[in-house]
């Protein structure tokens, strides 16, 4: 195979690239196979990659010190190997068009603000007794009793306080009522 050797079907290069792949392709394609952590598809990639520098380069593969063109081939294949996972660590990796399930959803700030605000002004229709109830149990974080003892009355007021705060808040808040659940 030389330089000025045309690529017409049935030419002596195509024959001399053929019997190069049948005779090297399954050792090298095992070899780019394992360098490209078991993607098929960059694997079969840079086999046709590296049969493409052996034709654009006959005279390496004719050189009289070489017993077998294997070791440049699998040379050649491991160099466009490692070229090839050094550019894509260069660059960001890829994502698909899918969602991945690792992504976190996060709301949009303006809508939690507005809910917040949808919020603090349903809170202000409630009865102070509801209101100071829902601000000691859902807003502070206290349980039952801790409730029951800053507000100085028994733990079942505080229940039922809870009970008809959250009611009231699910008339006012149609939209949250999933929420208020």
């Amino acid at each position: 195979m030389t330089a000025g050797t045309t690529t017409s079907p049935g030419t002596s290069a195509e024959h001399e690239l053929a019997a190069l792949q049948r005779e090297h392709g399954r050792p090298l394609f095992a070899l780019l196979l394992r360098l490209c952590d078991g993607d098929r598809q960059r694997a079969e990639d840079l086999l046709q990659e590296t049969l493409v520098r052996a034709w654009q380069h006959p005279e390496a593969l004719r050189a009289q010190e070489f017993d077998s063109v294997r070791p440049w081939l699998l040379t050649v294949g491991r160099r466009l190997a490692i070229d090839a996972r050094r550019a894509r660590q260069a660059r960001p990796a890829e994502v698909g068009d899918g969602v991945p399930e690792s992504a976190r959803v996060v709301a949009d700030h303006a809508e939690r603000s507005v809910a917040m605000l949808d919020v603090r002004e349903a809170v202000k229709t409630l009865t102070p007794e509801h209101r100071e109830v829902l601000v000691q149990v859902y807003f502070r974080g206290a349980s039952v009793a801790e409730a029951a003892q800053a507000l100085g009355i028994p733990p079942g007021t505080v229940k039922s306080r809870a009970y008809y705060a959250l009611r009231a808040l699910r008339r006012v808040l149609p939209g949250y009522a999933a929420d208020l659940r």
